[in-house]
């Protein structure tokens, strides 16, 4: 396993429930990671360093969890290696490192998608945002870890965002239209030819109650959506999943892995916001909290062509609910090296840890995201409950953390356009 958030945790709980696992490597892992793995000092990133790695370890599958090290081409180095991989190559993985070319891919896949224009000039765009309406979404190109949208009713703002984006050299905004609707996460597992559509879910961006706040890379998610329509995912699967499967192996840059698709369901159907390359972070932990088909054997047969024989899936009764525990000052400047105690749990509850490490045998604070509490009830209002019982369990100087995680689906107040 690469990478060292909650959805590594996540995925590594998943795989330890797998029978056919006999052991299990995280590079580099977090304090929680430590207690189910053995966590060693690689940089997922580097190609090379992870091939030596997973020679010396004799490892049977690779499982690239963050996009950087899938961009980069680490997945094409496992596998030049002669290890499955689940994870695309970097040609595939630009479907999320560039925004512009996963239009290009939607374009010619015939995919619903909001109406954009590129920007490489500040001004052009200036004057480009000063004559559509509002609100305004400006999008930077490339990966910017959940935190590179603008969503917003001032002008002013947005025309900012946009010249912070386009300050580097080289760099490109993207303008879109806005879709109205509530927003629906769907994952797909996939081996470049079959698609195999898990639970849609819905995260939290906004830092504050009432999505408020600025955007970051996830402050909780629930699964599944009880509003969704009983056809929607089949709609997806059909409309937008099967037909980018087809149109990047059409390419000669078949995906292999998890996409990942963030869409809106507005008033004329889904339409997709964007793509995602991996598992998502926080709805990874909601999802996988209630798959019941062995995790391993689905991964492996997306990275060896033969997902199209898999069983299908099953999946466990009742509702899960993630809420994410994060450092004092995030997104903006986190502490760390605070230390984060744990107390006893209620049953259906795990703590995920996403930045935390150990220094003098404690676990300290590490990152911006520090915790996922993640529990599974009979319904989400019991998940929720959970949940929250859960956080209160937890010690950590100057954490937050949203209050109105599922709150609305519990109630029966998310409407469709």
């Amino acid at each position: 396993m690469l990478g060292s958030g909650a959805r590594e945790h996540a995925l590594l709980l998943a795989l330890t429930r797998d029978p056919s696992v006999s052991g299990l490597v995280c590079a580099p892992g977090n304090a929680g990671t430590l207690a189910i793995a053995e966590n060693r000092q690689v940089d997922p990133a580097d190609g090379p360093a992870v091939v030596a790695l997973v020679a010396e370890v004799g490892a049977d599958l690779v499982v690239v969890g963050p996009e950087v090290p899938l961009v980069a081409g680490v997945a094409d180095a496992v596998r030049a290696a002669g290890t499955p991989c689940f994870g695309p190559g970097a040609e595939a993985a630009q479907i999320e490192g560039s925004k512009s070319f996963a239009k290009q891919v939607m374009a010619a896949a015939g995919v619903a998608t909001a109406a954009a224009a590129t920007f490489t000039s500040a001004d052009d765009c200036a004057v480009h945002l000063a004559g559509a309406p509002a609100p305004y979404v400006v999008k930077a190109d490339g990966l910017a870890a959940g935190k590179g949208v603008h969503v917003g009713t001032e002008l002013a703002a947005a025309t900012a965002f946009a010249r912070d984006v386009l300050a580097e050299t080289g760099s490109t905004a993207i303008v879109e239209a806005f879709l109205d609707g509530p927003e629906v996460s769907l994952f797909a597992l996939t081996d470049g030819t079959a698609v195999v559509p898990l639970l849609p879910a819905q995260d939290f961006k906004r830092v504050g109650d009432g999505d408020r706040g600025p955007n970051t890379g996830g402050m909780g998610a629930y699964a599944p959506l009880p509003w969704l329509p009983a056809d929607a995912v089949d709609q997806v699967e059909q409309h937008v999943l099967q037909p980018v499967v087809d149109e990047m192996r059409r390419r000669g840059t078949p995906f292999q892995g998890l996409l990942y698709a963030g869409l809106a369901m507005t008033s004329s159907g889904p339409q997709v916001i964007e793509f995602n390359c991996r598992f998502g972070d926080p709805e990874t932990q909601v999802v996988l909290a209630l798959l019941e088909t062995p995790l391993a054997g689905l991964l492996l047969a997306c990275a060896t062509g033969t997902l199209a024989d898999a069983a299908p899936l099953v999946w466990r009764d009742g509702s899960a609910v993630t809420v994410v525990m994060a450092a004092e000052g995030y997104p903006a400047k986190p502490t760390s090296g605070d230390v984060v105690s744990i107390g006893p749990l209620p049953e259906g509850v795990e703590v995920l840890h996403a930045g935390t490490r150990i220094e003098d045998g404690a676990v300290v604070s590490s990152g911006g995201r520090v915790l996922s509490v993640t529990a599974v009830g009979d319904d989400l209002a019991q998940a929720r409950t959970l949940a929250y019982d859960g956080i209160a369990a937890v010690e950590l100087r100057g954490a937050h953390w949203r209050t109105d995680i599922a709150r609305a689906a519990a109630a029966g107040e998310v409407r469709l356009p």
